[in-house]
């Protein structure tokens, strides 16, 4: 079976980005044992991450780049805000440090998180662009299965396991 709108798909991947030199850094993977599993067509991965699985079966191996507009987008220098240290303070939490990625929410309720530029007496700085923001992406992996979404998955807009039967 090929991979096409409404099946599911499990993979393995192993996942790179470039430096500005042009070396590779390994970001993450996932294994035999442990695959990404998903709901082709759906939404839930990058437009173009799916292109290049379309028509893909089992056994296939692929290789492909993605450019930074058909990941995760660049990098918008305005995407930072200084935050009060106030607001970390609450409860008796510590402050993040330098490095961190903190969980954050908006007004509407939306989650999403923010890497930590600075911290200061008063402030803490956040960047709100995304991790891989600016980045090319660079997949390899193989397919290891393809079958046709149940009416449940096709409900729910998402793959219930690689057999089906992962539930929740």
């Amino acid at each position: 079976m090929k991979i096409t709108s409404n099946t599911v798909v499990s993979l393995t991947y192993e996942l790179h980005t470039t430096t500005p030199e042009g070396n590779q850094v390994f970001v993450e993977k996932a294994t035999e044992e442990n695959p990404l599993v998903f709901l082709y067509g759906v939404g839930m991965m990058l437009p173009k991450f799916e292109e290049h699985l379309t028509g893909l079966t089992v056994g296939d191996e692929y290789s492909f780049e993605l450019e930074p507009a058909d990941g995760y987008g660049e990098i918008d220098p305005g995407a930072h805000v200084d935050l009060p240290v106030g607001m970390f303070k609450e409860g008796g939490a510590e402050l993040p440090n330098v490095g961190d990625v903190i969980p954050l929410q908006d007004n509407q309720g939306n989650q999403f998180r923010a890497g930590v530029t600075a911290v200061g007496e008063e402030i803490v700085s956040v960047d709100l662009n995304h991790p891989m923001a600016g980045k090319n992406l660079i997949f390899a992996g193989k397919i290891l299965t393809v079958r046709e979404a149940t009416a449940d998955e096709l409900a729910h807009g998402h793959a219930h396991g690689a057999d089906g039967h992962s539930g929740h």
